[in-house]
């Protein structure tokens, strides 16, 4: 009998080795008539010449010769509800065909450890009381609030602008440490804070990255990899969104693993999502493994617009410049659409930011300085209330410098 939740498959299996159905079979599979016959079966038994009153029940017929060995018809076969297999198997009907080959469904894993969960502290505010109060103050007595309002209209404008095709973002670095989940994180929270459109997050860094983290997802099913291999051209978003974890303001995360040492993301399973998501999200950032890897080279090429993240320190930015110079070999429109981001892990780093933002953009990149910010160095889930008030500027800035070259390639 076939199974009730894949009796598709079971039709599919019937159909290609030539099995007529089974009593009992389910409803919505199209039965045989009794009329027909199986092709090369023997020929039924004939009935009385007096037929049956409806009153008086037919005698009941001889018992069944068994059928001689199959054999081509010398006329055409009479017409079945399942014809014989061919030596080739055909496609499946449009209505029998499955949707895509999927494996079995995996199971959800938390993202952090429960005997880790009470390991972090209660989360701090990016920036000192003090500091924040001194802020208010000079914002009374000075008239640069009136700016302030005016230049996060123009940018809040920027975010919502509408778009034609999806934004695709790829978010990368020299090395790993340098603020990439955060970046990435911070640009899809920004997004969806200011969009109306559904915001995608990709996470194609699987080995053990902490993107998921840094968004407050709990649990993790669906990874990057799994979908390739599920997501089809008819499926709507509400078909999509079943495979992703939900976030604030109409974002999504797509997870690249559940936590496990040593996952892979292939580069033909990454296209495949990428191209097949486009047309659900108005903006997608990918978090994407450090260079000089393959996912991310290819994510670099394909994107809209790219971010490299570079630690703000000496060598962040020696290595950033060698990037960077090595870009200027590739089309115009790859550098021209590059945001490099200077993050400060820690406070005074001692490095002149003027200076070296003036040196990298000497290749053509567009240069951002995100400050140092407490909530963001203690890691763990970002809450943006928590945010120093030149974090969540500087945040804004970026997301929108990123967001206007995006536009400027199709």
């Amino acid at each position: 009998m076939p199974n009730g939740d894949n009796w598709q498959g079971d039709v599919l299996r019937d159909l290609r080795a030539g099995a007529a159905p089974r009593p009992g079979a389910d409803p919505a599979v199209p039965q045989q008539p009794q009329s027909q016959q199986q092709p090369g079966a023997a020929p039924a038994a004939p009935q009385p010449s007096a037929p049956a009153s409806p009153e008086q029940p037919a005698p009941a017929p001889a018992a069944p010769q068994p059928a001689p060995a199959p054999a081509a018809p010398h006329g055409p076969a009479p017409t079945t509800a399942y014809p014989q297999a061919p030596a080739a198997p055909r496609p499946a009907p449009a209505a029998y065909r499955p949707q895509a080959p999927r494996t079995t469904t995996p199971d959800s894993r938390p993202v952090l450890d429960k005997q880790l969960a009470g390991v972090g502290r209660k989360p701090r505010h990016g920036e000192a009381l003090t500091a924040r109060a001194v802020r208010a103050i000079r914002r009374t007595v000075s008239s640069s609030a009136a700016r302030e309002v005016a230049e996060t209209t123009r940018t809040a404008e920027l975010l919502q602008q509408p778009v034609t095709t999806g934004r695709q973002i790829a978010v990368t670095s020299i090395r790993g440490g340098a603020g990439k989940s955060t970046v990435a994180a911070l640009l899809g929270l920004t997004y969806a804070h200011y969009r109306q459109d559904p915001v995608l997050l990709v996470e194609a860094d699987p080995a053990l990255g902490s993107l998921p983290l840094r968004l407050g997802a709990e649990t993790l099913r669906w990874t990057t990899g799994d979908l390739a291999g599920i997501v089809e051209p008819q499926m709507s978003l509400l078909d999509v969104t079943g495979y992703l974890v939900q976030l604030p303001d109409n974002a999504w995360l797509l997870p690249g693993s559940q936590g496990r040492i040593g996952a892979m993301l292939d580069t033909p399973a990454y296209e495949r999502v990428m191209v097949s998501l486009r047309r659900y999200f108005g903006v997608t950032v990918a978090d994407c493994e450090t260079l000089p890897a393959e996912v991310a080279r290819v994510a670099l090429s394909a994107a809209q617009a790219r971010v490299l993240t570079a630690p703000a320190t000496l060598e962040g930015v020696a290595s950033t410049h060698a990037v960077l110079t090595w870009m200027q070999g590739l089309p115009p429109h790859v550098i021209a659409g590059t945001v490099v981001v200077l993050t400060e892990l820690v406070p005074h780093t001692g490095l002149d930011l003027d200076r070296a933002r003036e040196q990298l953009a000497a290749t053509g990149a567009s240069v951002r300085h995100l400050p140092y910010d407490r909530h963001l160095a203690a890691g763990g889930t970002i809450r943006t209330e928590l945010f120093a008030q030149p974090t969540r500027q500087a945040a804004t800035r970026i997301a929108a410098e990123v967001f206007r070259l995006s536009q400027q390639r199709r």
